[in-house]
């Protein structure tokens, strides 16, 4: 690898950054921390990186920076052997030990190894992928400690309006400004959160292309996937499903039901890859033994953007998978789903916290429903709190000296649960 095109490329991309406009991301970063930033492509993954190296420059403008993306076609030929001479160009080029910015670093076979040596030897890195893969066990057992982890999705609800320059305040949802944050709200509930597709007039086709991108790249080739088909029918029932438990047996029946054959260790492996992609996250019942934990979920979207490529006219899905996402930022680990009888669709665990999503409960059928489930729910788990969360219904119901809140999904993404 020729260093006069390394520090070509470095001072190419330092002046990019300087030129590009980047909106603040809610994530907090450790002025003293080495950092991985994983997450799905375009989730603003390489604009985190910019923040940071803007934030350095602007303390300290002697601050050497050196920024590669290794998804650059000039670096097509660069292997782990190579990656000592980043290190040299950083020096000869700004005189101090340069801060390093990675971007798509898992393309480098073998760069766990560097990433620990520099870490090791003191220098500040920061370091971008897209595969979940980064993750695992035995990269965060060679990372050792030396590096947080944070994962990096499509924007939520305030992410967004702050990046169309809608600022929110306490009472925004109570003034007329609430006009404005629904309208916005409904482009958001249509099209996701991936900071790019503001810019485009056809969002669902530059949303597409982001899924295509996913599927050939992070899960046809990188898995070296044969059947093709199967994978394609297997997300689209997974998108059909989102709102419902669904078992191995149940997504080989649903697939079997379009005449193709496929086996349970197929599903397992290919669930695996779409986790391991962030296309999907799997949620467990907190109800449910631990053989059952296994083999029956809910899935859920990275984005209600790439759910809605699949679906036609089935809002009350898109509304749950954005509850979830919300939801699933906040609590991670202890966010579950509860079905015995009656299944209530999110439970935060130590918290207490009941959740039941419903497009609109303005049919007292389905309002008398769902409010029963959820005094069920109450009583079993003792000392909860619960919520209805509907498109854009409020209210609250007092019953048995139980409170149910119902709140619109817009008002709750803006607000503490």
């Amino acid at each position: 690898m020729d260093k006069i095109v390394l520090k070509k490329i470095i001072i190419e991309n330092q002046e990019f950054i300087n030129k590009t406009e980047v909106k603040k991301r809610l994530l907090n970063i450790d002025p003293a921390a080495n950092y991985v930033f994983c997450g799905i492509r375009r989730s603003g993954k390489s604009y985190m990186l910019f923040e940071q190296i803007k934030k350095l420059q602007n303390s300290d403008s002697k601050t050497g920076i050196v920024y590669l993306n290794f998804e650059d076609e000039r670096l097509i030929e660069l292997n782990a052997s190579h990656l000592d001479l980043i290190i040299e160009c950083g020096f000869e080029l700004f005189g101090v030990q340069p801060v390093l910015f990675f971007d798509e670093i898992q393309n480098i076979e073998g760069w766990e190894k560097f990433a620990r040596r520099l870490a090791d030897t003191g220098y500040r890195v920061f370091i971008t992928g897209s595969n979940a893969g980064m993750l695992s066990r035995e990269i965060s057992s060679t990372l050792g400690g030396r590096y947080l982890i944070r994962e990096v999705n499509p924007l939520s609800f305030s992410e967004y309006l702050a990046f169309k320059s809608i600022e929110t305040e306490k009472n925004d949802t109570l003034s007329n400004k609430r006009y404005i944050i629904k309208e916005e709200f409904r482009k958001y509930f249509r099209y996701g959160g991936f900071p790019e597709h503001l810019k485009f007039q056809d969002p669902k086709e530059y949303l597409s292309s982001i899924y295509m991108k996913v599927f050939y790249g992070d899960l046809i080739a990188r898995n070296n996937i044969q059947n093709e088909h199967i994978l394609r029918l297997l997300i689209k029932k997974l998108a059909e499903s989102v709102n419902n438990e669904t078992s191995l047996n149940r997504i080989k029946n649903l697939i079997k039901s379009t005449g193709t054959k496929i086996g349970n260790n197929t599903i397992t492996d290919y669930l695996f890859f779409l986790n391991e992609a962030y296309l999907i996250f799997p949620l467990n019942n907190y109800l449910s033994g631990i053989s059952e934990k296994e083999t029956k979920k809910k899935y859920y979207f990275i984005d209600q953007g790439i759910l809605n490529l699949f679906l036609t006219d089935q809002d009350s899905k898109i509304l749950e998978n954005i509850v979830f996402l919300h939801l699933n930022k906040k609590y991670r680990d202890r966010l579950f789903y509860l079905k015995r009888k009656h299944e209530v669709d999110f439970y935060v665990a130590g918290e207490e916290l009941l959740f039941q999503v419903s497009y609109t409960i303005s049919d007292s059928e389905t309002r008398q429903r769902e409010v029963s489930v959820l005094l069920n729910a109450m009583k079993e788990m003792k000392n909860s709190k619960a919520y209805i969360i509907t498109y854009d219904e409020e209210d609250t119901i007092v019953k048995d000296n139980n409170l149910i809140n119902i709140i619109p999904v817009w008002k709750f993404l803006l607000e503490k649960t």
